[in-house]
């Protein structure tokens, strides 16, 4: 399947020729492995896969021996795998790097070696769990990669150039009118069901079969669930506990996350390491609320006041609706026709945010609960900063609603006390595009576009 992450990939090997080793950060099961193995046999004369999952024995012994004698090291790897490689023209793939630390910090020598190029991937938590006793490596570029976005889905299920079509008029702020609207919700909805994971993508696009679908992602909620028993330390239950925990709080209005949900005395200073590991592993995406619209939101973060949303919506739907199989297809069905009210919103803010998450932007939100003043008192879905940092006005706020009616109060507040920081104000509904009141109003599937408004 094609992916973004690729054309990053290449940018990499350009720049870097070999000064570097790339590093694929993901939560498990985002395609780190087939992204890496496919880069390699097409950009390369010859790759060296070694998967440390299943690594025998005389592989391991080359990298606790042999690292003071490299022509050996090379010698015995190529000989244990089966693979000869050509200096200047090859690439050695570290595979589930995590699971054997020795390798990883043995790419300090094998990059200042020369002659080889070096890509490794694993799972980001267990990878910081077993560095204690090894030195990190400085010639590491990491890349994060993500669950396949909205355009890469379009990509794989036969919708090449759709996209394109959508930023065109996105750019000429031009309606799409009723039939292609109405064609371009219907992917969407697929999208939001299936999600991004490649594993989910491939089943549907082979199958559409949603009770497999569904299968599919519920096997990865439970490899999620066993990766924080064998990985959270002491705070397993708790980061469980959170992690349960998400589709009721993305339930409630404010989307907020309240832990006296969980506990009564649970306080927040508690809980920091908590969001922290879940946000390590990228299996969640988190939300901080800025006090501000400046152009530094990260500087007006206040840590304290969070939303936690799961990073793929498709485990999201299948994770709210734990229900048995054939219940749990109705529930698919009426996403995809549009017909289930309940919980819509949750759905719709969750794949905001994973779409903002996969197109570069850090999440923020604005919230006051003003008792003193009416005009103070607003909450703002998210934040967004233009690229361009020349302008004043380059915070873009942006309001997310699921459902045909409603009224945008909070950002009509919002664009009245910060006008002068602000860039297009944005509503993203399930309607066609149109401009209202200097408001831009997009559907929901252009969130990935966010950043191309024009100024």
């Amino acid at each position: 399947m094609k992916r973004k992450i690729y054309q990053e990939m290449l940018e990499w090997k350009k720049r870097s020729n070999g000064r570097t080793a790339l590093m694929l950060d993901g939560a498990r099961r985002v395609g780190k492995s087939y992204i890496a193995e496919e880069f390699a046999r097409n950009e390369y004369a010859k790759y060296l896969l070694i998967d440390f999952s299943k690594a025998s024995a005389k592989v391991k012994r080359c990298f606790n021996e042999y690292l003071d004698d490299l022509d050996t090291f090379f010698m015995l790897l190529e000989s244990a795998c089966h693979v000869e490689l050509k200096k200047g023209e090859s690439v050695v793939i570290f595979d589930e790097v995590q699971r054997f630390p020795r390798a990883r910090e043995a790419i300090k020598h094998l990059v200042a070696d020369g002659r080889y190029h070096y890509i490794e991937t694993g799972s980001l938590i267990s990878i910081q769990k077993n560095v204690k006793d090894i030195l990190i490596p400085s010639e590491e570029r990491h890349l994060e990669m993500f669950p396949m976005d909205f355009e890469e889905f379009l990509w794989a299920t036969g919708n090449v150039g759709a996209m394109d079509v959508l930023r065109l008029h996105m750019k000429k702020r031009k309606p799409l009118g009723e039939d292609m609207h109405l064609h371009y919700m219907d992917l969407y909805r697929q999208y939001l069901v299936v999600g991004g994971m490649p594993q989910a993508v491939a089943q549907f696009v082979e199958t559409h079969n949603l009770r497999e679908v569904d299968a599919i992602k519920r096997d990865i909620l439970a490899l999620y669930r066993s990766d924080i028993h064998k990985f959270g330390g002491a705070i397993r239950h708790k980061v469980l506990s959170v992690f349960n925990a998400i589709p009721s709080m993305l339930s409630k209005h404010e989307k907020r996350f309240t832990l006296a949900a969980l506990s009564k005395d649970a306080r927040m200073r508690e809980y920091d390491a908590v969001f922290e590991w879940l946000k390590s592993a990228m299996t969640v995406n988190i939300c901080y609320r800025a006090t501000e619209p400046s152009i530094g939101l990260g500087m007006n973060a206040d840590v304290i006041s969070l939303k936690c949303y799961l990073g793929d919506t498709g485990l999201l739907v299948s994770q709210a609706f734990a229900l048995p199989a054939i219940q749990s297809q109705d529930i698919h069905e009426r996403l995809l026709s549009g017909r289930l009210s309940l919980n819509k919103g949750m759905i719709a803010e969750n794949s905001v945010a994973q779409m903002l998450r996969a197109s570069g932007h850090p999440l923020y939100f604005y919230s006051n609960t003003s008792r003193d003043s009416a005009d103070d008192r607003m909450e703002v879905d998210f934040l967004v900063s233009k690229p361009d940092l020349t302008r004043m006005h380059n915070i873009i706020p942006i309001e997310v609603k699921s459902n045909k009616e409603y009224s945008a109060v909070s950002l009509g507040k919002f664009r009245r006390k910060y006008s002068d920081t602000l860039h297009t104000p944005v509503v993203l509904h399930p309607k066609d595009l149109k401009t209202d009141g200097g408001i831009l109003y997009l559907p929901l599937y252009m969130t990935p576009l966010i950043a191309e408004i024009p100024s």
